[in-house]
């Protein structure tokens, strides 16, 4: 049937211009003035709105098992609230522990997705040991259409690589074209720190920054860094958040290592004094590495808008306040890490970094859809709109006043860490491959109609 939107402006990371747009087959087949619509095919009045590319969240954990519970958001309520959103494609972390095999693991994070996800989605692959089973398996997982890994340097004995490992994984990456997701802090300084304050009654939720110290993300940095050097890997730093990581990043890539950047929109928006609130009310903001004194946020939102830090992202992991994190009332290293946002990111960005004059109109679709694209071997398939294009449009209202809250939310969560912020913007319509998943706050789409996305890797 097809669908055309009209007198949208559109704007990509790179134009600005005002235009329709047909849709058919799941893709964008034109774009220009006064298009007509044959009988029978949907048309959306864009009249006074943008149409961006459909958003990509370059880091979210969906299905996630953790201390012996699990992420509050299914693959149906989690791609609900995506699309609402703005979120058309996520990547999702898929990770198995150093005691399941990296093959079982792709299996499993693939079943758990098809047929359950409404929006598009695909994965970084987490490594968490290296011998020789395990690169025989993630050869063919790359095969299979992920190109791209994930390391942690941090979680040690679960997730976290030796030095050993780390450079064995780095080389393969290197050998196969595939990009290193990262997340860096120093797994020894953090559980030396953990037990130290522990042991010193220190047990509370506001110690949990004095375990994970700006730092200790710091040196994770420079380690990962390290290594891709020495390989010639190209890595991709998650969830950066202060002003000392930052500094290791740039000055690596002013020495020629292949490094990009990820910020996350908690940390642009709230701040350690958030997890200090009293009741343990500070529960709900522990995530790592943690919320960051305020002054990081300047820092953060200019080097977003430099292009010093290349995407803004989630790094989604919703666990229910009233159970879930309440496992650490008595011990801070108890409670679940993570602070649900994958369904606020865009509008909150949109709205404190357009609104509030800290970057641009493309810079914004970049952070939040191209660039992201481009690294994880999506573009053009995804990130931005033109001709053989999926047809992931998000017809944005600039218009529209709301706040946000748990209590409107479609995240299956029992609260909202940015509860009360006002938004100035938010999604009119919202499509996936030319079908309509999304309209003013509400889901029209189909769950299971979101496909896994293989990626060639890209070899930069």
């Amino acid at each position: 049937m097809g669908l055309l939107i009209r007198n949208g402006e559109i704007v990509t990371a790179s134009e600005r211009y005002r235009a329709d747009i047909w849709c058919e087959s799941e893709t964008i087949t034109r774009i220009g003035s006064g298009l007509s619509a044959p009988p029978g095919a949907e048309v959306i009045d864009a009249t006074g709105k943008y149409v961006f590319p459909g958003f990509i969240d370059p880091h979210v954990h969906i299905y996630l098992p953790c201390m012996g519970t699990f992420a509050k958001d299914t693959h149906e309520t989690a791609s609900k609230a995506a699309l609402v959103g703005g979120t058309t494609t996520w990547i999702e972390m898929l990770g198995p522990d150093r005691s399941e095999e990296p093959m079982a693991g792709f299996e499993l994070w693939l079943g758990k997705a098809q047929g359950h996800s409404a929006c598009d989605f695909t994965f970084h692959m987490t490594v968490s040991r290296y011998d020789d089973a395990a690169e025989k398996q993630l050869i063919e997982i790359v095969r299979r259409g992920v190109s791209s890994f994930k390391v942690y340097l941090a979680y040690k004995g679960a997730f976290g690589l030796t030095d050993e490992d780390l450079y064995k994984t780095l080389r393969l990456a290197r050998k196969l074209g595939v990009i290193t997701t990262a997340h860096c802090e120093n797994a020894d300084l953090i559980t030396a720190l953990q037990t130290k304050l522990v042991a010193e009654g220190k047990a509370g939720p506001e110690w949990h920054y004095e375990s994970r110290p700006p730092l200790v993300e710091a040196e994770g940095v420079h380690h990962l860094l390290t290594f891709a050097q020495v390989n010639d890997a190209h890595v991709y730093v998650v969830h950066l958040s202060c002003v000392e990581a930052l500094r290791e990043a740039v000055a690596a890539r002013y020495r020629g290592v292949k490094v990009w950047t990820e910020t996350l929109i908690q940390y642009l928006l709230l701040d350690k004094t958030c997890a200090e609130r009293p009741e343990f009310e500070g529960a709900k903001y522990i995530m790592s590495p943690p919320l960051r004194d305020r002054a990081n946020q300047e820092v953060l939102w200019n080097a977003l808008r430099d292009g010093l830090i290349d995407t803004l992202a989630t790094d989604h992991a919703p666990f229910d306040f009233a159970s879930q994190k309440r496992m650490g009332e008595k011990d801070f290293t108890k409670i679940p890490s993570g602070i649900p946002s994958l369904e606020d990111r865009v509008n909150a960005f949109y709205t404190y970094g357009v609104k509030r004059g800290r970057l641009d109109l493309h810079r914004f679709v970049e952070a939040a859809s191209t660039q992201a694209a481009k690294l994880f071997g999506l573009f053009p398939r995804k990130g931005t709109i033109q001709p053989g294009s999926d047809a992931d449009l998000v017809v944005y209202d600039p218009a529209y006043r709301g706040t946000l809250s748990m209590r409107t939310q479609m995240m299956n969560v029992d609260y909202n860490p940015f509860e009360g912020l006002a938004i100035e913007g938010r999604p009119h319509v919202v499509t996936v491959r030319g079908q309509v998943a999304a309209r003013d706050g509400k889901f029209v789409g189909k769950i299971g109609r979101g496909r896994f996305l293989e990626r060639e890797p890209n070899h930069f």
